[in-house]
């Protein structure tokens, strides 16, 4: 083993100890005692947590051509949060393939084994995903039944226009990704700046990577914000790009042409 190795693997394993030392101290006695006084802390009535200990349960719809950070954004800040149990979810368990084609992340459970969700979070894809998605009356049936018992469904980048399509978003005010905007009026909805925009128990995020902004508020939520805080720094969000060009009202028409273009040479 090269020295190098070693301290990458010493490094990696301190962060690690760090992080569980966290959870088990700050994080873990005041987490779990604000998340019980919220309502939305329910057991997950579909897969009770071991010895009957509540928990939030937040299922992460997957499917054929979904983008990748749409999902794992918001999951990286949800799944630490004392209390909350994160579930990936699919038409079947197993093997789902991002927007690119060249990545894969596994749904644990199948749609028709999941009827409850403290919250549902619905991810964005690429062209060829979200336009399948806006036509599957069979996911817009989960969706809606889902979205009858759960206290937030939410949704990041063109996620929004599912849940538009399975009727969801009719009259009331939703943001989705830049070039998608057009489309929301589409579905019934009114297009409303922001990086993630809330209207009742219904909160969309805007592209891609707005789904951890939208996740740390919902770390506020069903803990609080100190736990949410945390989060953020447990993810080291600190966002500081070198460029200045993370929106279309920021970036002249060549480079969101480009921009669009990069996205659908990568699509598979």
């Amino acid at each position: 083993m090269s020295e190098s190795t070693s301290t990458e693997r010493g490094i990696g394993a301190g962060r690690r100890r760090l992080l569980r030392g966290a959870a088990a101290g700050t994080l873990g006695a005041a987490g779990l005692a604000a998340a019980s006084d919220h309502p939305a802390y329910a057991a997950d009535r579909d897969a009770p947590a071991p010895d009957g200990a509540a928990s939030v349960s937040v299922a992460v719809l997957l499917y054929d051509g979904f983008t990748a950070l749409d999902a794992v954004g918001p999951y990286e800040v949800l799944c630490r949060v004392p209390g909350v149990r994160v579930t990936t979810v699919a038409r079947k368990a197993g093997p789902v393939r991002t927007d690119t084609g060249e990545l894969a992340l596994v749904a644990e459970r199948a749609m028709g084994d999941v009827t409850r969700a403290d919250v549902l979070l619905v991810p964005g894809g690429g062209n060829r995903g979200t336009v399948a998605m806006m036509e599957d009356a069979d996911a817009h049936r989960w969706i809606r039944r889902v979205h009858r018992h759960s206290t937030w469904t939410t949704s990041v980048c063109t996620g929004s226009l599912i849940l538009g399509s399975a009727g969801l978003l009719r009259g009331l005010p939703a943001t989705t990704y830049w070039a998608s905007r057009p489309y929301l009026e589409k579905v019934g909805a009114v297009y409303t700046p922001g990086r993630f925009v809330e209207t009742g128990k219904i909160i969309t995020a805007a592209g891609v990577s707005a789904g951890i902004d939208m996740g740390l508020y919902l770390a506020s939520r069903l803990s609080d914000e100190k736990v949410a805080q945390a989060m953020q720094l447990a993810v080291e969000y600190d966002p500081d790009p070198p460029y200045d060009t993370g929106s279309p009202e920021k970036a002249d028409a060549e480079t969101q042409a480009l921009a669009l273009k990069l996205l659908a040479d990568s699509a598979r």
